[in-house]
């Protein structure tokens, strides 16, 4: 008789140990896996939150910051400004180019516009005209549009490209070569 109420002690306690178990992991906060962040897209993509100074800046939760990349758009505001498509826009072909440039950017009420992909590989080029007199120091409206096709990019990083508008340059010589860069994403 001892023999069989210790088996039932061991028994229940068995159970009662299986049972706190499952209510362990039932009741258990399921977490979500930790989403490795290391730039601005990634890091509003995981709905941290976002600054909005300009340009924009998101903190992680783990304290990290991120600056969104605009490119060098602030650096050369005062010598040309890209109204459309505005820096990390997705883009697709035909691309229609809208902005200002001051007139020492155009040669001849024209400029040059290039598409790259990631690697840098241009992926369409073309002319952005003046669409007023250009020949003054004040800023004078352009317009451009490329056509590309992004048919071989695959892949989450290949799909960046960057926009660049080059300063005519005549010359050849460096000391009068500029350029704005934004990055776009390729659709």
């Amino acid at each position: 008789m001892k023999r069989n109420s210790l088996f039932l002690v061991e028994v229940v306690g068995f159970l009662l140990l299986l049972v706190s178990i499952g209510v362990y992991f039932l009741t258990k906060e399921k977490s979500s896996p930790q989403v490795m962040v290391v730039t601005f897209a990634e890091c509003v993509a995981a709905g941290n939150s976002v600054m909005e100074s300009y340009p924009r800046q998101c903190a992680s939760k783990d304290g990290q910051h991120f600056t969104e990349d605009l490119g060098n758009t602030v650096e050369k505001e005062n010598l040309i400004r890209l109204a459309s498509p505005r820096p990390n826009d997705v883009v697709e072909s035909p691309l229609k180019l809208t902005g200002e440039a001051r007139g020492n950017w155009y040669f001849e009420a024209s400029f040059p516009v290039y598409l790259t992909d990631w690697d840098g590989k241009i992926i369409a080029q073309g002319i952005a005209t003046a669409q007023s007199e250009w020949m003054t120091t004040e800023f004078v409206p352009f317009e451009a549009t490329l056509t590309f096709n992004t048919a071989e990019i695959s892949g989450q990083y290949s799909k960046r490209g960057t926009l660049i508008l080059r300063k005519d340059n005549p010359s050849g010589l460096p000391e009068h070569d500029d350029a704005l860069e934004i990055p776009v994403q390729l659709k």
